[in-house]
């Protein structure tokens, strides 16, 4: 593909030799046991349903974690103290995103406060979105949806976002392109009860600076 070439936008799966079939798990780098345990177990709800050796290395513990719909998230940790820091290069993990229910939005920042971690929440056009870290820096996104989009229409619906946010010339997927895309497809296109939040387009603060 040349540089002035844009990839095409289609739900439609390609015709590659692989085809994948969804997300089994994601695999980072822990610290210990007991932080790990504390972030994602006793505060984002995910349960610990399996723990066994890293069969690759077994002076390392592996943590597999239900992050709310069978996918899962495993954790490697060890007798390691948790950090802040967090390297930034290619190849490295930017961010891990899960969601929550728009309901428990507002008891989700509620619940990070009272745990003493920063966040900030952003409109992100088609979703809202909440950005913290966990133990050991990495930056963690909790986003909810504006919309209820079934899980087998989220590709096909997302698509049409894009259609309708090129023909109507804007820099990204907003509210209406969403919403719009959602009544193309005939799906209910009432919004969910959702705070008011600042983009951050164009300067988005570090995750967990302030808290909102």
């Amino acid at each position: 593909m040349s540089d002035d070439e844009t990839p095409e936008i289609t739900a439609t799966r390609p015709d590659s030799p692989i085809q994948t079939t969804g997300t089994d798990h994601v695999t980072v780098w822990g610290s210990n046991e007991e932080d790990t345990l504390a972030f994602y177990r006793d505060l984002l709800g995910m349960p610990l349903v399996l723990r066994q050796p890293n069969l690759d290395d077994p002076s390392q513990t592996h943590l597999f974690f239900d992050t709310g719909d069978g996918r899962i998230l495993t954790v490697f940790v060890g007798d390691r103290p948790s950090a802040a820091g967090q390297r930034v290069s290619t190849g490295a993990v930017h961010h891990l995103c899960f969601s929550v229910a728009p309901a428990t939005f507002e008891e989700t920042t509620t619940a990070l406060e009272e745990d003493g971690r920063g966040y900030n929440v952003f409109d992100r056009g088609i979703f809202l979105s909440l950005y913290t870290r966990d133990n050991n820096g990495l930056v963690i996104e909790l986003t909810t949806d504006k919309y209820d989009v079934p899980d087998e229409k989220r590709g096909a619906v997302l698509a049409t976002a894009q259609r309708l946010r090129e023909e109507d010339g804007a820099e990204f997927a907003e509210d209406e392109h969403l919403r719009a895309a959602l009544e193309e497809h005939g799906l209910d296109a009432t919004p969910n009860d959702l705070p008011d939040a600042p983009s951050g387009v164009g300067g988005v603060p570090e995750a967990g600076d302030d808290t909102e």
